[in-house]
């Protein structure tokens, strides 16, 4: 008798489970190769930034919610930033349950080249091959992966607002507890995308931008960040094609110098246009540019913006400019820097540089005081939104828009 028959004899609470990824985790892993009927859209993406130093003998239990649904699971493991190959020992994805725990029956073995080992050079990446069986669109997985060897900088992704989890020594990729994950962390280590096939004709969109995209004040392990909600209007959307998005925030984040990660035009390449499906960017970037001292000119951060777009345009991916929010009240904020917010936005609203406008401005302005956040979306910092006002940023969004002709 085989696996899937035994897991529908299981108890009603493990079948239940079990249906949040159909049949991906029930069955073995089979050939990379995907059906001719469908093409590989990310899922779920998060930017490669510089951790720490890396922990060799540990592994980490990553928790990710997809976007789009699909066959063919494979995730990217990035050694970016290391100075030093990393070896991971092994990798498993399952069924989140609650915390650091997988549902039973659902944590599977996933294998590079066949192999359930994978070494990746200093600033390389490496995907995984594709599991056999379906994947839930906004399934809560968790990924686990034993760093067997590490040394120097490790990558990862510092600010998740998603409780992950790691163990303090050995290889517990392939245990369903969590009882060996006793270490809590906002961080993700090494994993920044998980990608499948869908259906063909099917693409992702890709939020680039700085805190506010990466989540900064929305309510923590509860996928309230713009793109997580934007993910959830475009799967309900029958008109759209656009199914998969891929948060790729850093905080700090700016579009012409480095700091809070490499600059946005540094990183383009990597953390957008190397997105598997990808069709559009929406680009919020250029608070952390028009706060700083000293502060480029409208010019030469519009010109940033042009070399995006251009870049872009070039990879045959459409462009959507998002209005840099107010933020009247935070401490950097000065009379200067809004005169150069306003001839920023001016030029994404009329310029025409972009395929669509999103106008996340004018959608969270308090009507009585523009250079301020409506309080209503206001976090309480008075530059980023709380959870209603990243609803409201989602919701700002023209869906119809967000596809171009090229």
């Amino acid at each position: 008798m085989n696996r899937t028959v035994l897991l529908l004899r299981a108890p009603r609470v493990i079948a239940v489970i079990t249906l949040a990824l159909a049949t991906v985790l029930a069955i073995p892993a089979a050939s990379s190769a995907r059906p001719a009927a469908t093409t590989a859209v990310v899922t779920w993406g998060a930017s490669a930034d510089r951790m720490d130093a890396a922990v060799p003998d540990r592994t980490h239990r990553i928790v990710v919610r997809t976007s789009a649904g699909g066959s063919g699971l494979r995730i990217r493991l990035s050694n970016a930033f290391g100075e030093q190959p990393v070896t991971f020992g092994r990798a498993y994805v399952g069924v989140r349950a609650s915390g650091a725990a997988v549902a039973p029956g659902t944590n599977r073995a996933l294998s590079f080249g066949g192999a359930a080992s994978v070494t990746v050079p200093a600033g390389g990446s490496v995907y995984s091959d594709a599991l056999a069986g379906t994947v839930a669109p906004q399934a809560d997985l968790a990924v686990s992966v034993y760093v067997r060897n590490a040394a120097g900088t490790a990558t990862g992704h510092r600010m998740g607002h998603q409780t992950s989890y790691f163990t303090p020594a050995g290889d517990h990729a392939a245990e369903e507890s969590a009882a060996a994950y006793t270490q809590r962390t906002g961080f993700r280590f090494y994993l920044d995308a998980v990608v499948v096939d869908a259906p063909v004709g099917t693409g992702a969109v890709v939020a680039l931008g700085d805190s506010i995209t990466d989540g900064a004040s929305s309510t923590a392990d509860t996928n309230r960040r713009w793109p997580d909600f934007l993910a959830g209007r475009l799967r309900n959307d029958p008109g759209s094609t656009l199914k998969g998005v891929a948060n790729e925030g850093i905080s700090g984040n700016k579009v012409l110098s480095d700091g809070a990660g490499v600059s946005a035009l540094k990183r383009l390449d990597r953390d957008v246009l190397s997105q598997r499906g990808l069709r559009t960017v929406i680009l919020l970037e250029g608070v952390n540019d028009i706060k700083a001292t000293p502060a480029p000119t409208a010019a030469q951060l519009i010109d940033g913006y042009r070399r995006i777009i251009d870049r872009s345009h070039a990879a045959g991916v459409c462009v959507a400019g998002a209005t840099v929010l107010p933020y009247e009240g935070w401490f950097e904020w000065n009379a200067g820097g809004e005169a150069i917010r306003q001839e920023v936005n001016a030029f994404i609203r009329s310029s025409g540089a972009f395929d669509a406008v999103v106008d996340f401005d004018a959608a969270l302005k308090d009507p009585a005081a523009p250079a301020k956040i409506r309080p209503a979306y206001d976090s309480g910092d008075h530059l980023h939104p709380n959870d209603a006002g990243m609803k409201a940023m989602a919701d700002a969004i023209d869906l119809a828009r967000l596809r171009c002709a090229r």
